[in-house]
């Protein structure tokens, strides 16, 4: 039987991870409130983050931005898409 949540991103009852998908105090957050098809939505969001920004993950800089966008995106309202993202220029 899979786990099921009340996903604070979509606001509804959704498929829930079987493991934490995120390290740390922030990764048992998303596993208890976050479900599997927000997940995939942020993954596509950070595809986003590292185009624009040309991130490299290697950056530890880099890595913290993510991670504060990431919380932006699956737990506040404040989420936006990074300058120049989803534009026909």
């Amino acid at each position: 039987m899979s786990r099921t949540v009340f996903c604070e991103k979509l606001k509804k009852e959704a498929k829930g991870f079987d493991l934490p998908p995120y390290p740390g105090v922030l990764g048992e957050r998303i596993y208890q409130t976050i479900s599997v098809e927000a997940w995939k939505q942020w993954q596509q969001r950070q595809i986003m983050y590292i185009n624009e920004y040309r991130l490299s993950l290697l950056d530890p800089d880099a890595h913290a931005l993510l991670e504060k966008e990431m919380e932006k995106f699956l737990f506040s309202e404040d989420s936006v898409l990074p300058p120049g993202a989803g534009s026909t220029n």
